[in-house]
């Protein structure tokens, strides 16, 4: 069976609930047509780059899925179908990443504070004396 990575995007408005009941469905989908879906991430509500169909922010979510084409074929209609769902893509991998994805290393490493090359607000190095201007007699 081939992998693929599936990431949809929810409207802004629904709750976290009803954001893991979508990825819940297009689990069940998977399943149902002997298709495994080995890791689902909840990314969050994300700023969007532009709206689309008047959200400016949309809840993400991956899917890792283990299935044969015609299971994915199936996914993305009953996706295509669903008002909730604003965008989707699936794409063909050929591994999948161990661990967390990038996105939910990128969410732990804000959380955690860490700042790398960022210098704080207390270093900011030693203050420049201004030369003083050549005053212009009129």
């Amino acid at each position: 069976m081939a992998l693929y990575e599936h990431v949809f995007l929810a409207r802004q408005d629904l709750a976290q609930a009803q954001v893991d009941a979508l990825a819940e469905t297009a689990t069940k989908i998977v399943q149902d047509m002997n298709g495994k879906v080995v890791k689902t991430e909840t990314w969050g509500l994300r700023s969007l780059a532009y709206r689309i169909a008047k959200n400016r922010k949309a809840h993400y979510v991956m899917l890792e899925i283990d299935a044969p084409g015609d299971v994915v074929a199936e996914l993305e209609r009953q996706t295509q179908i669903n008002e909730d769902v604003i965008r989707f893509m699936t794409v063909k991998v050929d591994a999948h990443e161990e661990g967390p994805t990038v996105m939910m290393r990128k969410s732990e490493r804000s959380e955690r504070g860490d700042r790398r090359g960022g210098r704080d607000r207390d270093d900011r190095g030693p203050r420049r004396e201004r030369e003083p201007s050549a005053e212009v007699e009129a």
